[in-house]
């Protein structure tokens, strides 16, 4: 008998599993593929890594000149994407590495199995019966499949960073951060973009004031849009390297399945309630099942490796005894463009819908020293505030390392922090954290360097 298995392998649930072992608990993480789960091996980390060499090849072709570097021939100069894979496959490799490593340190026992749940206290892994005292599901997402009636047209998002060729016109099907991203890489690299949403905009959760700033910067890059479009046979029929949407031809070698993901819904001999491609649950991350979590994508909360990882920690410390309400408001929502993009707390609507009386503060990155001799300006901090007692409501990020400067805000709103806190925050000169400080000024009074 364990005190807990955990179902899947990546964030949420590794996470999960090693802070079990490490409280004592007694527990088994089954997993039916690889260790670290769509994040470490075909999700967050090679896409980042891919974008970091996408990024250098532009700095390259584009800025080094300007910088005072002579001598680079723009004509032999071109971006290598199997070698930029193998450059990620190795990330990839030290990463899940860790992640076992420290799995077995901890004393989680890890099956290599595909799961399916028999009752509230026990899992089937393959033919191998195992019971728990609590299970969490920790299965992840998927992207719905495309019918094009041509298959070997798309790729799907486990596939796609592996060693291939890529053609010149690309179509991205989502409206996702990750589909933005997937748009830019190929973008960067000199490729024709077509972004196909199924709404009538991209980013549906980010705030409009920074979705509409990365959507202009789209189309200043000549990436493509149709909004309202599903590519399936009946609407998108692609013949002979064309696709046909809403009865206008693109041009279309290659479809990336970046659609809105739904929860990998584990088999199971119980009833466990769904909704709309996701396990239910409470507050408490908890099931209809008592006993029986779902934490991560499979829930659909957030789709946030951070978001998910936290979920797991918090019901690991609430069968350890410890009984405290994850806010998932006051977690960061990172967007991986460029420049990157980040959001915390209630967004400007929000805000209004919740009758707030609320300032806006805004500090430019073109008045940022630090950002101006990186050459890197674009972008802003922007800060709603309550007017009353200035406590900060939301933040917004434009800039270069935005999921890093995000941080700082979540510090704020973990200690209900206030405008002037903020502004009384010394912060190192030269940095760019420091439109943080200004921002807070603007909100108080008025910005120093503005």
């Amino acid at each position: 008998m364990y005190d807990l298995i955990i179902i899947g392998s990546g964030p949420a649930g590794y996470v999960a599993a090693i802070r079990a072992g490490q409280v004592g608990l007694k527990t088994a993480i089954i997993e039916r593929d690889h260790i670290g789960g769509m994040c470490l091996n075909w999700g967050c980390i090679p896409s980042k890594s891919i974008m970091e060499s996408v990024k250098l090849y532009q700095r390259i072709y584009k800025d080094a000149s300007r910088f005072g570097i002579d001598g680079i021939d723009k004509k032999a100069i071109s971006f290598n994407w199997n070698k930029a894979v193998k450059r990620s496959d190795g990330i990839i490799k030290k990463l899940t590495t860790g992640v076992e490593f420290l799995l077995k340190k901890n004393g989680v026992e890890i099956i290599s199995a595909q799961a399916k749940i028999v009752s509230a206290n026990s899992v089937l892994a393959d033919n191998r019966l195992i019971e728990a005292k609590n299970i969490i599901i920790a299965t992840g997402s998927g992207s719905p499949k495309i019918d094009t009636g041509h298959p070997s047209l798309i790729v799907e998002p486990s596939t796609l960073f592996t060693e291939r060729e890529i053609p010149a016109n690309i179509v991205i099907v989502g409206k996702s951060p990750i589909a933005v991203e997937l748009a830019q890489i190929f973008s960067m690299m000199e490729r024709s973009v077509t972004v196909v949403s199924d709404s009538d905009g991209i980013m549906p959760k980010a705030d409009p004031y920074i979705s509409n700033f990365i959507l202009n910067k789209l189309k200043k890059e000549r990436i493509k849009f149709f909004y309202g479009r599903e590519i399936t046979t009946t609407d998108g029929v692609w013949s002979e390297g064309k696709l046909n949407i809403g009865g206008e031809e693109i041009a279309c070698d290659l479809i990336v399945n970046a659609r809105d993901r739904k929860g990998n819904i584990i088999g199971s001999d119980i009833e466990i309630d769904t909704d709309n491609g996701y396990i239910s649950v409470d507050e408490n991350f908890e099931t209809s099942v008592k006993g029986i979590f779902a934490v991560g994508d499979v829930n659909g909360i957030s789709m946030y490796a951070h978001v998910g990882s936290a979920q797991g920690l918090n019901v690991v410390n609430r069968i350890k005894g410890i009984d405290k309400k994850l806010d998932i408001h006051k977690l960061p929502m990172n967007m991986y463009t460029v420049p990157e993009a980040a959001q915390i707390g209630l967004t400007e609507q929000q805000i209004k819908d919740a009758g707030y009386d609320y300032k806006s503060s805004e500090f430019p990155l073109s008045a940022n020293g630090k950002a101006q001799t990186e050459g890197s300006a674009e972008g802003f901090v922007r800060i709603l505030s309550e007017t009353k007692y200035g406590e900060v409501l939301g933040v917004q990020i434009i800039a270069p390392n935005a999921t890093d400067m995000i941080n700082e805000a979540s510090a704020y709103m973990q200690l209900e922090s206030t405008v002037y806190d903020i502004a009384q925050t010394v912060h190192t000169h030269p940095t760019v954290s420091e439109v943080f400080m200004e921002a807070g000024f603007e909100a108080v009074d008025m910005a120093i360097h503005k």
